[in-house]
């Protein structure tokens, strides 16, 4: 099976099914679907899983005769990524950063200049 480089998109049962894996760790099919609203079908929630394989982001590891999935990298390893990308898409990256700090709350801002003034003081 061969992995997609990079931060892949995730469709919205994708995205539902990461967040399920982040919140619960490894679980199994069956235990997914529990989690899932309505009732999806075994070979849907399968094929989704396998899809996340293929992109990197889900493992199977096995517990005994059970396979259960794992996500490879957690919420904030993802969420960095997707900024990073969406960044790296824009035409003026620093305008784009900028006006992302201009609309976080301040709490978030003064955990950010914390964060700087930390890696500064590692240099």
């Amino acid at each position: 099976m061969s992995i997609e480089p990079g931060i892949p998109t995730l469709g919205p049962l994708e995205e539902q099914v990461m967040h399920i894996l982040w919140d619960h760790g490894k679980l199994t099919v069956r235990e997914v679907i529990e989690f899932l609203p309505g009732d999806p079908a075994y070979t849907t929630i399968a094929t989704v899983l396998r899809h996340l394989g293929r992109k990197g982001m889900v493992t199977i590891v096995k517990d005994g005769r059970t396979a259960r999935h794992s996500a490879l990298m957690n919420r904030e390893e993802y969420t960095a990524g997707v900024m990073d990308q969406v960044l790296s898409t824009s035409r003026d990256r620093t305008a784009s950063i900028l006006h992302f700090v201009d609309t976080i709350t301040a709490t978030d801002r003064e955990l950010l200049l914390e964060y700087l003034q930390q890696q500064e003081g590692r240099k």
